[in-house]
């Protein structure tokens, strides 16, 4: 673990020490959970930090070299695990931590299999990124992988992540279907089992792909709210309701929580009956009646006292009529 590791991790635990019961002003036992949240991040970033180190000595230890590539001669992975979003304050700490400390942990990379001298990154895509937008050489690990091992080896670099939100693997594992891959493959690179496999798949592959990537990430949404989000978005008008929705300039300004919200709120609102109207002539033009359809309600106008006779001596024999076609539906 390194020094900056450490000592967040005690500046963690100071802020959650409890007070003893007999001090004064003691907190109430459940006061510190804010802090308690904070600090299982923090360990939880911790944790990701050691299992990448954990990596990076496997890696050297098998003869893989690290090399600094040009960061414009390495291509995203065939399939994206993340939702790119306009702010994100960790990918702006990234950059500044390689910038100031330099490049940790190297990424991972196979060869090009269609343009010499480039690669395709595994995982690693942040860094890749934050490299590029500095103007600095990216280090890598360049091994010669498979698609199948590339997406292992990408999901399993995800697996331990704190910050990849459902819907991110959701879509993951929309793309690997899309591409191909065979629903174990889809479960062992996201190190989930066959249940959990299809829930995702349930929910990515029934919101439009636009829609999921007009919302973002949305880090706190999770699995049962989108389950739920889905059986509203199939429901008659659901997609239409989601459209408009995003169509609004004030969805734009919504970060990406407020956004799953938004949309939620308009999948919810009913939807107006629609309204057919239309008039009813004689053939040589003169108006016999109007007929209005909302819904299950049915109103007609007479305009002639004449037709109105008429129906009201015929409305017998449709009522029977109509008792005759659907007996027994």
């Amino acid at each position: 673990m390194s020094p900056k590791g450490r000592d967040i991790l005690k500046s963690m635990v100071g802020a959650v020490e409890p007070a003893r019961p007999d001090a004064p002003g003691a907190p109430p036992p459940h006061r510190p959970s804010g802090a308690v949240k904070a600090m299982n991040l923090s360990l939880g970033r911790l944790g990701e930090e050691a299992a990448a180190a954990k990596a990076l000595r496997e890696s050297l230890a098998s003869g893989d070299r690290v090399l600094e590539i040009d960061p414009a001669a390495v291509e995203m992975s065939f399939i994206r695990d993340r939702i790119p979003v306009d702010k994100d304050p960790e990918f702006e700490r990234l950059k500044q931590s390689i910038q100031e400390s330099g490049q940790q942990v190297p990424i991972l990379v196979r060869p090009d299999p269609v343009k010499a001298g480039h690669y395709q990154a595994a995982y690693g895509h942040r860094r890749l990124r934050a490299a590029a937008e500095i103007g600095v050489p990216i280090k890598a690990v360049v091994r010669k992988l498979t698609d199948e091992e590339l997406i292992l080896a990408q999901g399993q670099e995800n697996g331990p992540r704190v910050d990849l939100s459902f819907i991110e693997r959701a879509l993951f594992a929309r793309r690997m279907d899309e591409h191909g891959f065979s629903r174990d493959m889809i479960a062992q690179a996201l190190a989930t089992d066959k249940p959990e496999t299809s829930r995702l798949l349930q929910v990515a592959q029934t919101i439009d792909p636009e829609i999921i990537l007009a919302i973002g990430p949305a880090p706190k949404v999770g699995r049962p709210r989108w389950l739920a989000f889905a059986e509203k978005f199939r429901e008659a008008g659901g997609q239409k309701k989601a459209r408009a929705a995003i169509g609004g300039a004030v969805f734009q300004t919504l970060e990406s929580n407020s956004r799953f919200d938004a949309i939620w709120k308009a999948l919810e609102e009913k939807s107006a009956p629609q309204r057919a109207e239309q008039t009813l002539r004689t053939q040589g033009g003169r108006q016999l009646a109007s007929v209005i359809q909302s819904g299950k309600t049915f109103r007609i106008t007479v305009k002639s006292a004449a037709f109105s006779e008429f129906l009201a001596q015929r409305l017998v024999g449709l009522a029977a009529e109509f008792e005759e076609e659907n007996e027994g539906k």
